[in-house]
């Protein structure tokens, strides 16, 4: 073959790739930020205050974006010469990573109802300096001088003696897309909403319960689906034909909150309603959510139990921490327990003073 000849095949490949037959392909590149939020409450400020400049005060580790991350927050400044006179405040990757691109907002939250927070934002400057780059574990973003110690003691950012500090990570993350392009959209399961209108209208009911004189209509099938103590009760008794059964062990409240669940797979609004006044929790183990708890265990609905576990963790403090943990002991509830027990270790100097108070 001489120098400059074509190929019959690559004569016909040319033809074929110049077809108007042929559809292009296309791709897309999507770069935008995996965001998550944390909240960081400070209580006991004034005691904290004077630690000495450069020491911190550190929040749990949360995950966004694929990396852990803290919040540092420095009473007495991070260091003399920029802010000795200041609070300052950083976030923190605390997990190993290299060049980690990511935007930032630090929240200062107003207490007093205003809506007046002061706000750090990374987020409203991206445009103009793009994502700030964090090179190893432990690279830090934030600000020396965050605010001024003598206004913030005197501000409404600081309230019984707590500091309340949000925080935004928007991790950048850049991939090939094809989804956008060609997508149909699948709506959530509505599954719950559908066996929730049969626990509404009863339809098809086989079953009543008589709980302290009130009667609740039911499924056989739902209730033995769903629960393996049902199943055993319903089923496997002497008589399976039997039409009613009388619960003595559950308040009604309890036990409409407990259906709620079977049929809906959601708490009850009651239920979501945890009080986390100082009342309340002074007698926990009476709340509905904590009687919930005991009926979720008794009837083997693990997940119904770990929400409960889930709304009473939100309660524990240095007060409630010993009832609460009492609760998920009775109940079997391992990953409250395991939180109470983390909180005590944390806490045990304000735990054993609390206790000489009572």
């Amino acid at each position: 073959m001489t120098n400059g000849a074509t190929s019959p095949v690559t004569a016909a490949t040319l033809k074929v790739e110049h077809s108007p037959l042929l559809s292009p392909t296309s791709s897309q590149s999507v770069t935008e930020t995996v965001n998550g939020f944390h909240r960081f409450v400070i209580q006991g400020y004034s005691l904290a205050k004077g630690m000495g400049i450069g020491k911190h005060i550190v929040s749990d580790n949360f995950t966004v974006g694929g990396y852990r991350w803290a919040i540092y927050f420095y009473p007495d400044g991070k260091n003399p010469e920029d802010s000795s006179t200041y609070v300052s405040v950083f976030i923190a990757l605390a997990s190993e990573g290299t060049d980690v691109r990511a935007l930032f907002e630090l929240t200062l939250m107003d207490q007093s109802g205003k809506g007046k927070h002061k706000v750090h934002s990374h987020f409203d400057r991206s445009l103009e300096s793009g994502p700030y780059t964090l090179k190893y574990r432990g690279s830090m973003w934030g600000y020396k001088r965050f605010f001024r110690r003598a206004l913030l003691e005197t501000s409404d950012y600081l309230k019984d003696d707590c500091l309340i500090i949000n925080c935004t990570v928007g991790v950048v993350v850049s991939a090939i897309d094809c989804s956008r392009l060609h997508s149909i959209q699948v709506p959530v399961s509505d599954i719950g909403a559908h066996f929730g209108m049969l626990l509404e209208n009863m339809e098809g009911s086989d079953i009543t319960f008589d709980v302290a004189g009130e009667k609740f209509r039911s499924h056989k099938l739902v209730l033995a689906a769903r629960s393996p103590v049902f199943r055993t009760e319903i089923f496997d008794g002497v008589d399976e034909q039997k039409k009613e059964m009388v619960i003595t062990d559950l308040e009604p409240r309890v036990f409409k909150a407990l259906l709620h669940f079977i049929y809906r797979d959601t708490l009850s609004e009651d239920a979501e309603s945890v009080e986390s006044s100082s009342a309340s929790l002074s007698s926990v183990s009476e709340t509905l959510i904590a009687k919930l708890l005991a009926a979720a265990d008794r009837y083997c609905l693990e997940r119904l139990k770990l929400m409960c576990e889930s709304r009473l963790c939100k309660n524990i403090s240095v007060n409630s921490v010993a009832k609460i943990l009492a609760l998920a002991d009775e109940y079997h509830a391992t990953e409250l327990k395991a939180v109470c027990l983390r909180f005590a270790a944390e806490n045990l100097a304000g735990i054993i003073g609390s206790l000489f108070m009572c």
